[in-house]
């Protein structure tokens, strides 16, 4: 208690330093004057007087310090003086302190807008009740995500490790809430979904495992908050309301809680219905076939006590007995824990490889700009190391230099951090409302939370160290009366100089990142005009699923039918086919296939797995996809002829051996069904744009009808001019059908997503690693040519040629540009490599990113280099050596 009583007052004295200052320093002149005073009496002079009594007062400065130490608090006192002269000496050099704090800020702006999007999307959890027990399974040896309806019952029922277990899966749905008809992204989900996460209903009540009673025995919807908000106007009379999905009446239980909004983390569906009236939402009901794996994951949490790994031997077992089971449709039944948001590795895998190499990247440019900061510091400690010297000569100890050094360090960094992170703030708010996808309710919920704060202030003190560290050996090595008599610190001799080795690994950061974003341009240019076996030019899709306007599946392929006959009558169409499901369309549908004389049709004894897709005749016409051989589908082709297809290339080639094999041999699908090879057509792109070549199979739809309808309207110049008539032409058919218009080019946006959000990033990083070696190199030529003025005043007057001059001025700038633009080259070729798996046709062994990054280089070593040169030439040296 007495500590603490001696700490506050000390406190309050630091608070009143000035004035209590003032009263020491009276009481220091009023005892010298009495002394004073004493010696006048005794016969002394007035000056000797004084004098006498200086000297038996004693140091009036150390009494001073020594009050100072014992009334107050000594450290704070010591850093509120630091801050106060560090504030004065950065006034002093406006110049230098706005490139300090811009540069910071960007490098600091940059780390934190990346972190924060890693930080949302990867580190943070699931907005749950106990997230951190929440887990998703994984199938098999490729960690696949999807499960058939069956088999999760199985799971949820045999397994002893969850207190849970619930599934879901995305689908599109049309509803009518008594106005014009909307077509909404949806969670069809198990009736246990929110009681096995633990969430508590804002308004009315959500639908329970209890409800469900068959097909089509659940006819309910909850809302999310944002949409009840926005097509609900906050209605709480909305709870028992009825309302029409795909023609269906379904009744309004309730309103989920503001903060929750679905179990992935970037997809925020509109409202959830329960997944056994699938039939009624998706126009087919394939929950009872335990090999169609349509049910995007399953998750739940561990119960206490259970490990992941013991959760996973639990699931192993009942994947045994399934196996045993049913053979014939599950095989490698074999499972893994994963974190739910991301659709475990098939979306987070690639996410975490990215945002984890562009962590690494921004990491780069804050290291640059620490050694660019570093190099300026180094520059400016040599220009005042005549202060520094007088300081040392005056009795200053050379830690408290480095220590007002390192004060004027962490205010910059803190102030640049502030910036920065202003800067990044804004960003981050901006894209957590950014909807990058027309198609899909997608966004990136990334606001910034105090993690990204502590970073951003972690950084901050990081990089005031950093770059306030390299000077310290030059301090700590001054000679006071060697700089006070030559005025300079420098020493003869030195290759090699801190500065250098900061300017080397500054060009190098700049090569990787140049280097990486050159990849990336390349590979964009690339995948935008490479072959997707189809032509998206001059095409309109129509998308739609008949299933929402309560098409039966008898009556779809009469419905589908007409609207194909409809189209081709508008004036400028050329064809119109349809498609089931786009390639490149968020992923694709695939099947397993058996080889025809394959008997025993169980997953391990497939011969591929290969892409469907259920096409009208017309769809090979209207997508501009090449017919190699054989003969494309017609409308002959129906349920009472022969099971045909058209296959790809590729999978011709792994089925048959060859294309010229293929035409008129059979393949099998699992449930037995042979089917002939009629045609085969080129390959293309399915999945994703980065996939090497996929087998590929064409059905016809009247023999595989579907109720997802697209149709693709080929016209000779811009099918926007189209739109009008087409609109009108399907809403003659059927006016209460909900339906999208879009090119093919806009659709394509997708699947170019990551390829342009990958090369953008990497532009950025690019351009902000150009401008910290512009400085870089910029700052030690310039400083190289002011140190050396004198010396290059002497060569011009004893007749140096202007190429000699350039080359003693700026031939160490060049050595060490070229050294580190060869290394950061090398690097990153290595770095790129990654890119590959995000970024269509990237390679870095391109000899035109080879040269682009070459030329890069040598531009960003000129530009930084001209003004320097200019002044190195226009030396006079009688002008110069008359001021020395």
């Amino acid at each position: 208690m007495r500590s603490l009583r001696r700490f506050f007052t000390r406190l309050a004295n630091s608070a009143t330093s000035r004035a209590q200052d003032e009263r020491l320093r009276e009481e220091i002149e009023e005892h010298i004057a009495l002394e004073t005073a004493e010696n006048l009496r005794a016969g002394l002079s007035p000056i000797e007087a004084r004098r006498q009594a200086m000297l038996k007062f004693g140091g009036v400065e150390a009494m001073k310090q020594d009050y100072r130490a014992e009334r107050g608090l000594q450290l704070i006192e010591n850093l509120v003086r630091d801050v106060r002269f560090a504030l004065r000496m950065l006034r002093k050099s406006p110049g230098f302190t706005a490139v300090a704090v811009v540069t910071l800020a960007v490098a600091i702006g940059a780390n934190a807008v990346v972190f924060g999007v890693l930080n949302a999307l990867i580190l943070r959890p699931l907005n749950v009740p106990q997230a951190e027990s929440l887990w998703g399974i994984e199938r098999g040896s490729d960690r696949a995500v999807n499960q058939s309806y069956p088999d999760y019952l199985d799971l949820r029922d045999r397994n002893r490790s969850f207190d849970d277990l619930a599934a879901y899966n995305v689908a599109p749905a049309g509803l009518d809430t008594g106005n014009n008809p909307s077509s909404n992204w949806i969670l069809e989900v198990t009736g246990n979904y929110f009681d096995a996460l633990g969430i508590q209903p804002y308004l009315g009540r959500f639908f329970h495992g209890a409800d469900e009673h068959g097909p089509n025995s659940a006819p309910y919807i909850v809302l999310t908050y944002a949409f009840w908000h926005s097509h609900f106007q906050d209605d709480r009379g909305v709870v028992g309301r009825t309302v029409q999905l795909n023609k269906h009446p379904f009744t309004i239980l309730g309103v989920a809680p503001a903060e929750f909004r679905g179990t992935l983390m970037f997809l925020f569906p509109d409202f959830w219905v329960p997944i056994v009236n699938q039939e009624q939402v998706e126009g087919e009901n394939v929950l009872n076939a335990r090999g169609n794996r349509g049910i995007l994951m399953v998750l739940g949490h561990l119960k206490a006590g259970v490990t992941a790994p013991q959760a996973v031997a639990d699931l192993n077992s009942v994947g045994s007995y399934l196996e045993k089971t049913y053979p014939k449709d599950d095989g490698q039944m074999t499972f893994s824990l994963t974190r739910p948001g991301l659709t475990g590795d098939w979306l987070g895998g690639p996410l975490r490889a990215f945002l984890t190499g562009l962590m690494l990247l921004a990491g780069l440019i804050l290291l640059a700009a620490c050694a660019n900061l570093g190099s300026l510091f180094a520059a400016r400690a040599a220009d005042r190391s005549r202060e520094v010297a007088l300081r040392l000569a005056l009795g200053a100890g050379r830690l408290r230099i480095l220590r007002q050094l390192f004060t004027e360090a962490v205010l910059i960094s803190l102030v640049g951090g502030a910036v920065g992170l202003w800067g990044s703030v804004g960003l981050l708010r901006g894209l957590s409302v950014w909807q990058p996808l027309p198609t899909a309710p997608i966004q990136v919920p990334v606001n910034p939370d105090a993690n990204v704060y502590a970073v951003a202030l972690l950084l901050s003190l990081a990089s005031a160290f950093l770059f306030g560290a390299v000077p310290v050996r030059q301090v700590l090595h001054t000679d006071p009366y060697q700089v006070i008599k030559s005025g300079s610190t420098g020493v003869v001799g030195r290759r090699i100089t801190v500065r250098d080795l900061l300017l080397v690994v500054q060009i190098a950061i700049c090569a990787v990142l140049v280097t990486s974003s050159l990849v990336a341009v390349r590979g964009l240019v690339r995948s935008l005009h490479s072959n997707f076996g189809f032509e998206p030019k001059n095409a309109l899709l129509v998308e739609t699923a008949l299933s929402m306007a309560g098409y039966s599946a008898d009556r779809t392929p009469a419905m589908q039918k007409r609207m194909i006959d409809a189209l081709e009558t508008i004036p400028g169409v050329k064809s119109v086919g349809l498609v089931d499901r786009l390639p490149l369309y968020y992923g694709a549908n695939s099947s397993t296939i058996f080889a025809d004389k394959t008997t025993d049709l169980r997953p391990a004894n497939t011969a591929a797995e290969a892409m469907i897709y259920n096409i009208s005749p017309e769809y090979f016409d209207a997508a501009r996809t090449s017919l190699l051989a054989g003969r494309t589908l017609s409308w002959h082709d129906d349920n009472n002829a022969p099971r045909v297809a058209v296959v790809n290339r590729e999978f011709a080639s792994k089925i048959f051996g060859s294309a010229t094999d293929a035409i008129g041999k059979y393949f099998k699908r699992r449930d037995g069904t042979r089917i002939q090879v009629i045609g085969i057509v080129e390959d293309g792109k399915y999945a994703s744009l980065a996939e090497d070549p996929q087998p590929a199979m064409f059905l016809p739809i009247l023999q595989w009808p579907s109720s997802q309808v697209c149709l693709v309207v080929r016209s000779d110049g811009d099918p926007q001019q189209l739109a009008p008539a087409i609109k009108s032409t399907v809403q003659d058919l059927d006016a209460g059908l909900p339906f999208t218009l879009r090119t093919w080019n806009q659709e394509l946006e997708s699947a170019l997503f990551p390829s342009r959000m990958a090369t953008l990033s990497l532009g950025v990083l690019g351009v902000m690693g150009a401008m910290l070696s512009i400085t870089g190199v910029f700052g030690m030529a310039a400083y190289s040519v002011s140190k050396r003025l004198r010396e290059l005043g002497i060569r011009m007057a004893l007749g140096a040629q202007r190429k000699e001059v350039l080359q003693a001025a700026l031939g160490r700038a060049f050595k060490l540009l070229a050294f580190g633009s060869a290394v950061g080259l090398l690097l990153g070729i290595l770095a790129s490599r990654v890119l590959a798996f995000i970024v269509y046709q990237a390679t870095p062994r391109d000899p035109l990113v080879l040269a682009g990054v070459v030329l890069a280089m040598l531009l960003l070593g000129l530009l930084a280099t001209w003004i320097p040169a200019q002044r190195a030439l226009s030396i006079d040296p009688v002008i110069l050596l008359r001021e020395e």
